[in-house]
């Protein structure tokens, strides 16, 4: 037995060694934000399932990405203790699967929490030139960090529901209006490409917005805006059952009766 058992070890080794001098890298397909995505759907030993993630982490450290991935089906199970040891922590959990990540970048962990929703904020900040949390503080927050520019919420212009997006979860979009009272634009790099002041019919006549159906609605809807023929959600701090206070959106043109004027976008 002892000699069987020094074979069946030596056989275990040699395949390990040959794993080792290819270089397996685990498949995986890029996200949007600079990570990887891995979808384990094929049974495989935890030995060799470690073996690969340790070569595809290293591997992915060095092509500099960020946050990694793993989806494992519940019949893949036996895997999740060796993606713990390598550093990841559970994400969220679907009847069917398990979803772990790992943050293996220097630069500041930006993987969002689980929810039910993911909720975007997109902003059109426009000067006077004409030159182009709370969903009304995260639109000034997320301007702030990502450009430098401080504003001021005006209103919520429109919203996008679509379902079947991020990890199968329902999202929300919410196009705001601010004004701004800075102007000297400091990019985030980490976030986003280029940031500049540009006039109206620049922004306008860009293909991506006149390509994209939701963008170019958009866009018209902010025109709109700017010529005063729109009116969107302004904002008013209410009280609930519990007296906590929360934002009510709504339209101040046809609303705007009801409240004292003192009391629109959550003045009191």
């Amino acid at each position: 037995m002892s000699s069987v058992s020094s074979a069946s070890l030596a056989a275990k080794e040699q395949e390990m060694d040959q794993i080792g001098t290819e270089f397996q890298l685990l498949r995986a397909v890029e996200d949007q934000h600079g990570g990887v995505v891995v979808n384990i759907d094929e049974t495989m030993d935890t030995w060799v399932f470690a073996s690969m993630l340790d070569c595809s982490l290293t591997r992915w450290k060095e092509l500099g990405k960020k946050g990694v991935w793993i989806k494992l089906p519940i019949e893949h199970s036996n895997l999740v203790a060796v993606a713990v040891k390598a550093g990841f922590t559970y994400h969220h959990a679907e009847p069917d699967y398990v979803m772990l990540v790992n943050w293996i970048s220097n630069a500041p962990n930006t993987i969002p929490p689980n929810a039910s929703h993911r909720v975007g904020i997109g902003a059109f900040v426009m000067n006077t030139n004409g030159e182009g949390e709370d969903i009304c503080t995260a639109a000034i927050r997320e301007v702030k960090e990502e450009t430098g520019i401080d504003t001021e919420f005006v209103e919520v212009l429109a919203f996008r529901q679509s379902h079947q997006t991020f990890f199968q979860k329902s999202d929300l979009f919410f196009a705001c209006l601010l004004q701004p009272y800075s102007f000297n634009i400091q990019r985030q790099a980490s976030e986003i490409a280029a940031a500049q002041w540009m006039p109206i019919k620049d922004y306008v006549a860009q293909p991506f917005v006149r390509e994209n159906e939701l963008f170019d609605l958009l866009t018209k809807i902010w025109l709109s805006k700017v010529d005063k023929n729109y009116t969107g959600f302004s904002t008013t701090l209410a009280k609930t059952s519990k007296s906590k206070k929360s934002y009510l959106y709504f339209n101040k043109n046809d609303a705007g009766f009801l409240l004292p004027p003192k009391s629109i976008n959550g003045q009191s």
